[in-house]
């Protein structure tokens, strides 16, 4: 195993990672279902067995954090608690579980000519991830790069340099153990923030890459990258109770799409009400987040029917608000006067990441699915289920709020791609 470095000369070691992880996939590419499934489940073991180690690591990028001031939120997703650890050992249980996507030949079409005409899945190759804050993310990304047969170059945030270290010398270990190559999972070794830069630049080496972390860190590398990028810019996930409605149903909902945490990008922002269903349902769903402490900032029609709510946070909103990801205990509330008035200021103020009705009326909810233009869209469920994980997916590597290639949760099929495969008997076009 290649050890800890501090490289002085960022494009070598860059070109030695990418080298090694472009050789790397080819193995991977022919790896066997049983050896992949091997290594997910020796990683779930070495993941159990290493709790004392991994939190000893992980302290150290704590007590950094403490030091340089962090935010509680941003200590808080550092945090590599045993049911974190439990929680990815379980996911890399679930990949190897689920069926191998790699060679699988659908669509098989015979044409006139006499030769058959499918399609064949088969891994993208090597991805870069460049990511922050939260270490879980080293084990959903190495273990979705397993199974799918690509290797993968990861670049974690510095503030969680000791836990990302600590687990991908596990990963290298379940590796070797199965016979596949360790360099099919590289951790960049390396916080100099040159890395990324070149990481981005290597179109060589690297067939696509997915940033997870802020919006400034997403930003810079759309704007930079010279490889195409799988990417989400903001959450802005939105609610929207119609005018008919369970109104318990619409309560426990919207309640816990905003409520159940704050921090993640599918958490709601925004909440659209019918005008018919106002008076019913906001002084109930307001009088829920002033007991929470959520700050709702509303048009007039919602200010009016949320101001006699005892102790409730409300407040006049901006043209900003409507598209605005806040992360925080805040959500912006606006009375709509029809579905169509709901789907277009989701269109236009939304990220295109995560939207949900609230309705009783199926065709209203038909309506709402086919025309929302978001990667996730559900009809009386919580905006927090948009997850890999709830999907099913075993894990995820981010969300893709792109059209093209992967959109919404990109599990397994998202880290694959399709290639042409025709099949004959000595045919000749004529």
């Amino acid at each position: 195993m290649r050890p800890i470095m501090t490289p002085t000369d960022i494009a070598a070691y860059m070109e030695h990672t990418g080298v090694a992880a472009r050789a790397a996939a080819t193995a991977m590419a022919r790896a066997s279902t049983a050896a992949k499934n091997a290594a997910l489940l020796g990683l779930a073991q070495r993941l159990r067995a290493s709790v004392a180690a991994l939190q000893e690591a992980n302290a150290r990028d704590l007590a950094a954090a403490v030091a340089a001031g962090l935010a509680e939120p941003m200590v808080d997703r550092l945090r590599l608690a045993p049911k974190v650890v439990e929680t990815v050992a379980e996911g890399c249980e679930q990949l190897a579980a689920m069926p191998d996507p790699i060679g699988e030949i659908t669509h098989v079409r015979r044409r006139p000519s006499g030769i058959s005409v499918g399609q064949m899945r088969v891994p993208l190759g090597v991805f870069g991830m460049i990511f922050e804050s939260r270490p879980n993310v080293t084990i959903e990304a190495a273990s979705l790069a397993i199974k799918s047969g690509n290797a993968c170059i990861l670049r974690g945030g510095s503030e969680a340099f000791h836990s990302n270290l600590a687990l991908a010398r596990l990963v290298r270990q379940a590796l070797h153990e199965a016979a596949l190559p360790q360099d099919a999972v590289q951790l960049v070794e390396t916080t100099d923030r040159a890395a990324v830069g070149r990481l981005i630049a290597m179109p060589e080496y690297v067939d696509v890459i997915i940033p997870r972390g802020g919006k400034s860190l997403i930003e810079r590398i759309s704007a930079e990258a010279r490889v195409p990028v799988i990417m989400h810019l903001d959450g802005n996930c939105h609610v929207y109770v119609d005018a008919e409605v369970d109104l318990e149903l619409a309560l426990a909902v919207t309640d816990n799409a905003k409520t159940q945490k704050y921090s993640p990008c599918n958490a709601a922002e925004s909440l659209l009400v019918h005008r018919d269903a106002a008076a019913r349902f906001l002084p109930r769903i307001g009088a829920v987040f002033a007991a929470k402490g959520v700050e709702m900032r509303c048009d007039r029609a919602a200010g009016a029917l949320l101001a006699a709510v005892p102790q409730a946070k409300v407040v006049g909103a901006s043209e900003e608000d409507w598209s605005t990801e806040y992360l925080a205990p805040i959500i912006s509330v606006k009375v709509v006067d029809s579905l169509d008035d709901a789907i277009a200021h989701i269109n236009r103020y939304g990220s295109h990441h995560t939207d949900a009705i609230l309705t009783a009326n199926h065709p209203h909810a038909m309506r709402f699915l086919r025309e929302v233009d978001s990667a996730s869209v559900m009809v009386n469920a919580s905006t927090r289920f948009a997850d890999g994980f709830e999907y099913g997916l075993g894990a995820e590597i981010g969300i893709s709020t792109d059209k093209f290639h992967a959109r919404g949760p990109v599990g397994l099929e998202g880290l694959t791609s399709l290639k042409w495969i025709v099949l004959g008997s000595g045919e000749v076009r004529t």
